[in-house]
């Protein structure tokens, strides 16, 4: 099963960084590759159980279901129910941290899943790099002052 970790430090305080992540819908506000999302059902996007429908900068789409969310541990855990990755058993997790030196945030997004072995780099640079790290990247700006 390959495990993929991406981290980063927000600047920004834990409360205001786990509030963005929380929002189960609110990924267009700061993954630059996700072009709209959509709650599907009557559960609210804080809710276990919610899902939502993903649409990719590309077109694609992605079905996921909230699994866990923590607010004391600050953490949220959602598997992948349909898309177009070849995967199975894709569990994501993503926690926030305070850096009490500096009053910022440290955010980790990890994953782990199945898939077949001749995918597994590839999907492992694809969820890091592009899926984590430009999240990650976007969640800075997002939250970074404007200057």
């Amino acid at each position: 099963m390959p495990e993929v970790t991406s981290s980063a430090v927000i600047p920004a305080d834990v409360d205001t960084v786990w509030r963005v992540i929380r929002d189960f819908d609110g990924l267009t506000s700061w993954v630059p590759a996700i072009e709209a999302s959509e709650l599907e059902g009557d559960l609210r996007g804080d809710q276990v159980g919610a899902v939502r429908r993903l649409t990719l900068g590309d077109g694609g789409t992605v079905r996921e279901r909230l699994v866990a969310l923590d607010d004391r541990e600050r953490r949220l855990t959602y598997a992948i129910l349909d898309s177009p990755f070849p995967v199975e058993d894709y569990r994501s997790t993503v926690r926030v941290f305070p850096v009490t030196t500096t009053g910022d945030s440290f955010v980790v997004w990890g994953v782990v899943f199945d898939c077949h072995l001749a995918d597994s780099e590839r999907l492992c640079t694809l969820f890091g790099r592009d899926v984590f790290g430009a999240g990650l990247n976007g969640l800075v700006s997002y939250l970074s002052p404007e200057e």
